[in-house]
């Protein structure tokens, strides 16, 4: 009896020990805080495998997964509310163009090239920016929106005055066409794109990088606080490690991946949309590394063309060109 109390009382105490290292070594991972740009969708799964399957522990990193706050991700993680952000090199331009620009760099770009465009129901001519003429589109009434679509037409000779403007409050583009709430909206076909196929909705569709390799830009991005990415770079280049390894195991394993993004959504926005998960994973994860050498670098040329376009088109005050982004923190 007394044999067996000493050996109750030991592996107890072995017990406590374990608990109490592991508890320590919990606590001395480092917090992050990483706001998405919008609900959770496949742009996001590398983040969310890289959670599931450890990578970010392994680098010593504790990372939170959270919605972006009324005013967007971006003026989140300027303000140091996260130190990570998802956003699109587009939208990152009016915060760069200030007399005191926000502190925000990207640093990785989830996907290579620019995989939106202009969707319509099929069969009524809109297989071009030429066909937009004389027919509604919705949109956001964003001045680099507007000046995209107006350069797009004018390129095939079409006059973008003849366009039928109303606003974007769509959710479903497909049940949207179907129902003639409007003739054309702007989509991310990895996901409305995709959502169109597996309604079996009959659609047309055309993409922005093929009028012009100078809209060819980079969305989305992952961007970085630049006080947190000026006093930690090492963990900047940590946490991009971890994701870049979570981006290459979504690529590898696109069903598994797809899993992991659903079991982590804490949203619950995804269960009921498994198939359409499941389909838009496996075409993306085609156009995450695409022609690139590796997941997450920027093309500076290309970059750049961009952000010459906005500034050669009066649509930025300042020559952006070579701002706000880096390489540096990629593996």
């Amino acid at each position: 009896m007394k044999k067996n109390i000493i050996i109750t009382v030991s592996l107890l105490l072995a017990l406590f020990i374990l608990t109490g290292i592991c508890s320590a070594q919990k606590n001395e991972l480092t917090p992050i805080t990483f706001s998405l740009d919008w609900t959770p969708n496949t742009n996001h799964t590398g983040v969310y495998a890289a959670k599931a399957l450890g990578y970010y522990e392994e680098e010593g990193l504790d990372v939170q997964i959270v919605q972006p706050s009324e005013n967007g991700a971006l003026l989140m993680c300027a303000a140091g509310q996260a130190e990570f952000a998802v956003d699109a090199q587009d939208t990152m331009a009016a915060s760069l163009d200030l007399e005191e620009p926000l502190g925000v760099t990207a640093i990785g770009a989830i996907l290579q090239h620019n995989t939106s465009g202009i969707i319509s129901r099929a069969g009524e001519g809109i297989t071009s920016a030429k066909g937009m003429e004389n027919k509604i589109y919705s949109t956001w009434d964003i001045p680099v929106e507007l000046a995209m679509i107006r350069y797009c037409m004018e390129m095939e000779g079409a006059d973008f005055d003849t366009v039928k403007l109303i606003p974007n409050n769509i959710t479903d583009e497909p049940a949207a066409l179907k129902a003639h709430q409007t003739d054309s909206v702007w989509i991310f076909y990895g996901w409305s794109g995709i959502n169109a196929e597996i309604s079996d909705f009959d659609f047309d569709y055309w993409d922005f990088r093929s009028i012009s390799d100078d809209l060819d830009f980079y969305t989305p991005v992952i961007i970085v606080n630049n006080k947190f990415l000026k006093e930690s770079p090492e963990t900047a280049k940590a946490f991009m490690r971890a994701t870049a390894k979570g981006y290459e195991y979504a690529i590898a394993h696109p069903e598994e991946a797809a899993e992991l993004l659903i079991a982590g959504d804490t949203t619950g926005s995804l269960e009921d949309a498994r198939d359409l998960v499941y389909a838009s994973q496996k075409w993306l994860s085609d156009q995450y590394i695409s022609d690139a050498e590796k997941w997450g670098i920027f093309d500076p040329a290309r970059w750049n063309a961009f952000y010459n376009w906005l500034y050669s088109n009066g649509l930025t005050a300042h020559d952006l060109t070579g701002k706000g982004f880096s390489n540096e923190y990629l593996p």
